[in-house]
């Protein structure tokens, strides 16, 4: 199968932490919808070069999804099924981000009845207090009563994003295990299908790096973070949820398919501003700006390319593998990497095997749950 991305950069406002290409420039929004129409069918034979170019999986990310008038979301999913020929109701996995400050009972019959069967949501934490450190639109009663108005409209599918490692600040203690462990509990019982999970990161050029040069708050320390980390695992693997990637837990079954092609070297295409595709051929990716964007992909066309394009070498393939497949539960099947990378690959695993990061399983070779924490470390020295 092939998936489809598009993503929607629109938020009502910024979170301090965030690094994604993202504007609140949401009176763009009528006319990007239209450039979105016009990448799909400038690229509409982007997949026809793969064994299986059918679209089985559509995810909308961002950004926020959900600030997407109803009108410009319908446009957007009419645009797909009249250029690449397929709706949610043909697809295994139809997702949508939302905020859920956006999630009422009207939203969730409305998205429920356009096909999606999948919704991810950012809550971060049910700690309101932090919530207002990130700037967060919602709280936590928020993120329960729109698991709740999800449920209610037929949504089969709720994933529901956490994040651990919050610093202190003057007006917030500093994040302990405890605290996370509660997050966790709360999952639990809200009955979520699936659970992402990401220790909270200081990129370049965003508020929370900012706060974290002025020294207005202190970065919390590895040890803490791996503790916080394997206090997660515990937890939700104790519940019933399978660890089977690095940051994402889910119930049996309820795997994201969508995100799993990445893992899986699967092919995809990319539409939207800092989209990425990839089509076993090589790798295309978006401008990260959203007027290049519209400018490029509009009736006129005139400014020079928004998108830039690498060939998928042999050696770029390998590379890839190492930091996507690794990050499975199930790792990477060795006989699927070409000899010529693969005695590379196990001679430079055979130091991790002997101090317990790496394990060779028959065909197989993962990461172990010591190796979990370290696997950046592991996947350089395997990288070549």
């Amino acid at each position: 199968m092939a998936g489809l991305y598009i993503h929607i950069p629109f938020c009502k406002s910024r979170c301090v932490y965030c690094g994604f290409y993202s504007t609140t420039w949401d009176f763009y929004m009528s006319k990007y919808v239209e450039s979105l129409r016009y990448e799909m069918e400038q690229r509409r034979d982007y997949l026809a070069t793969c064994d299986d170019r059918h679209i089985k999986t559509i995810y909308l990310g961002g950004g926020t999804p959900s600030t997407l008038s109803r009108e410009a979301l319908r446009k957007t999913l009419d645009a797909v099924r009249d250029v690449y020929g397929v709706s949610l109701a043909d697809c295994e996995e139809a997702t949508i981000e939302c905020n859920p400050d956006d999630v009422d009972d009207g939203f969730a019959t409305f998205v429920a009845g356009l096909g999606f069967n999948r919704v991810s949501m950012g809550v971060q934490t049910f700690d309101d207090a932090r919530l207002r450190f990130l700037h967060r639109r919602h709280t936590a009663d928020d993120a329960v009563r729109a698991v709740d108005s999800l449920r209610k409209a037929g949504i089969s599918n709720v994933s529901l994003d956490l994040m651990f490692g919050f610093p202190g600040s003057k007006d917030i203690a500093q994040q302990t295990v405890e605290q996370l462990e509660a997050d966790c509990r709360r999952v639990i019982d809200l009955g979520v299908d699936h659970v992402s999970s990401y220790s909270l990161m200081y990129e370049e050029e965003t508020p929370l790096m900012r706060m974290l040069e002025d020294g207005v708050i202190k970065e919390v320390d590895d040890g803490l973070i791996s503790d916080m980390y394997y206090a997660m695992v515990d937890v939700l693997t104790s519940a019933g949820y399978e660890h089977y990637e690095i940051s994402n837990f889910a119930k049996p079954g309820k795997q994201s398919l969508h995100n799993s092609s990445y893992w899986n070297q699967t092919p995809y295409i990319g539409i939207g501003a800092s989209a990425h595709s990839y089509n076993g051929n090589g790798r295309q990716w978006n401008v990260d700006n959203i007027e290049w964007y519209m400018e490029y992909y509009s009736e006129d066309g005139y400014c020079s390319p928004a998108f830039f394009e690498e060939k998928a070498t042999p050696r770029i393939k390998y590379n890839d593998m190492i930091t996507t497949a690794l990050r499975t539960r199930e790792g990477i099947r060795v006989s699927g990497v070409g000899k010529r990378y693969q005695s590379y690959m196990l001679h430079e695993a055979e130091k991790y095997i002997a101090t317990g990061l790496l394990e060779r399983d028959g065909d197989m070779l993962r990461l172990t749950r010591k190796g979990l924490m370290l696997s950046d470390m592991v996947m350089r020295d395997l990288i070549n």
